[in-house]
């Protein structure tokens, strides 16, 4: 008898033994698959079940959250949406998250270690610490203005500060409500399907995903390149170049816009944006020194995180010499965000050293400890100072004397360079008008903002677009904005 007892018993520890094995498994080794399995509500009802932190400009929140009282409690909602969606992106029940919401979404949602000193504490208690804040770089005086000067046209700003990288100000126009898609419901589905149905794209973050011909403005690359290269010494010397200028290799003829470009100088080609010296002195510093010079300054980069993902500027690397000329315009296939853009004025300001933009300055935790704060570095040095200084001889001649006098700010220094890039089909597409600059009061140091524009509002009349007229006075609103005085 007793040995039938003791058999029993064995087996009872034996299943005992299997059932921790079979929690064991459950709750480490499977856990993962269990939580993200579609069906698995809990991680949903637990994610929206405290306030998300929040997005600060000027060190006030652009974001909340309210308690809708249903079974995912917390919604997103946004002070100035359309403002400052570039930057925030939007927090979706449905659609998940973009931007900032997206690239911080662990401290937003209170899962990120650092909210912590015992992060192994929640583990185990299966709860979490109260969302973090993200602190952007942006400054809400030079967002306002450079939203208020697009005006709803189709473009967007970028503002960088060039000793530091520090993105000032990020508007794609038109924008959206970001506040539209939080919830659930048949509601947030309808706002869903009309903004991607919008030939407009409000959801499109035009100063970070869109890439355009840079036309014109992409002459500093060229200028600069020239100088490195040692292909041009003196700024000012005739070039002895034709107008129109035959394109290598070709029977076409690259015209000017404008006159007074026969035999034009560097320093007047710059000024008074001339394309066929431009494109002869592009092709002089060859394919390899314009690629050198270009990917110097950020082209060709697709790793460039801030912390959103920036898409990837183009400069061909295997171009024939009449396609290099061509290039060397901000034609045929560059193409370039408006961040990268300003990043081209950034270095030319910050005297050849480019900075990495960044948009988050620090990370705190909800009573404002901090966890992390941005790290500032170089991209590298795309120019030697002295091609720095030349550079912005060259662009402050463009808004005192040249094609930029809209962008003339009294009291300031202010280096510009106009562009009208030509697109689609045989180039009938409505020119889309740039304008990139830096500006520096005349008591300061060192420049405090670079900034690039883009208007592609297909609305507009075509003879009206140009970079003086439809991108310098927003360019100059925002440089305004950053010149005064807190």
């Amino acid at each position: 008898m007793i040995r039938y007892i003791r058999w029993c018993g064995y087996f009872c520890a034996a299943l005992t033994v299997a059932l921790l094995c079979n929690v064991a498994r459950v709750q480490i080794w499977e856990s993962a698959a269990y939580g993200a399995n579609p069906a698995n509500k809990r991680p949903a009802i637990a994610r929206y079940a405290e306030p998300r932190g929040d997005v600060l400009v000027d060190g006030r929140p652009v974001t909340g959250s309210r308690d809708s009282g249903q079974l995912l409690r917390h919604e997103r909602t946004y002070a100035n949406g359309p403002l400052y969606a570039p930057v925030t992106g939007f927090s979706s029940q449905t659609y998940g998250t973009s931007f900032v919401e997206r690239a911080e979404d662990a401290l937003l949602s209170g899962t990120d270690p650092g909210l912590s000193a015992f992060p192994l504490w929640y583990d185990l208690a299966r709860g979490r610490p109260a969302g973090g804040n993200v602190a952007t770089t942006i400054r809400a005086a030079l967002q306002s203005a450079a939203y208020t000067g697009l005006a709803g046209k189709r473009g967007a700003v970028a503002a960088l500060e060039p000793a530091t990288g520090r993105i000032l100000a990020l508007v794609s126009s038109p924008s959206y409500d970001p506040a539209v898609l939080s919830g659930t419901g048949a509601r947030v589905k309808a706002a869903w399907e009309r903004l991607n149905a919008d030939p407009a794209k409000p959801m499109l973050n035009r100063a970070l995903r869109e890439t355009y011909p840079p036309g014109s403005t992409f002459k500093i690359v060229t200028a600069a390149a020239a100088l490195e290269a040692g292909v041009v010494t003196d700024v000012d010397a005739p070039t002895e170049t034709p107008d129109p200028y035959p394109l290598p290799g070709t029977s076409t003829l690259l015209p000017n816009a404008g006159t007074g470009c026969v035999d034009a100088s560097m320093a007047e080609a710059v000024q008074w944006s001339c394309n066929t010296v431009m494109a002869k002195i592009g092709v002089r510093v060859g394919l390899e020194g314009m690629v050198r010079a270009a990917q110097r300054l950020g082209f060709n980069d697709d790793t460039l995180r801030v912390p959103s993902w920036v898409s990837r500027s183009n400069f061909d690397t295997d171009m024939s010499p009449d396609q290099l000329a061509l290039s060397s315009i901000g034609q045929f296939n560059t193409k370039a965000t408006p961040l990268q853009m300003a990043m081209v004025a950034a270095a030319v300001a910050n005297g050849g050293e480019l900075k990495s933009p960044h948009l988050v300055d620090r990370t705190t935790q909800d009573d404002g400890d901090l966890v992390r704060r941005a790290d500032q570095h170089t991209l590298g040095r795309a120019m030697s100072p002295g091609t720095a200084l030349r550079m912005q001889e060259l662009m402050v001649k463009v808004v005192r004397d040249g094609t930029g006098r809209n962008a003339a700010i009294p009291g300031a220094t202010v280096g510009g360079k106009t562009g009208t890039a030509q697109h689609g089909v045989g180039n009938a597409g409505t020119p889309y008008a740039w304008f990139i600059s830096w500006a520096k009061a005349d008591d300061a140091p060192f420049p405090a903002v670079a900034v690039a524009v883009v208007v592609e509002d297909a609305a507009a009349n075509r003879r009206d677009i140009s970079g003086n007229s439809a991108a310098a006075p927003i360019a100059r609103a925002v440089m305004e904005a950053a010149l005064r005085k807190p």
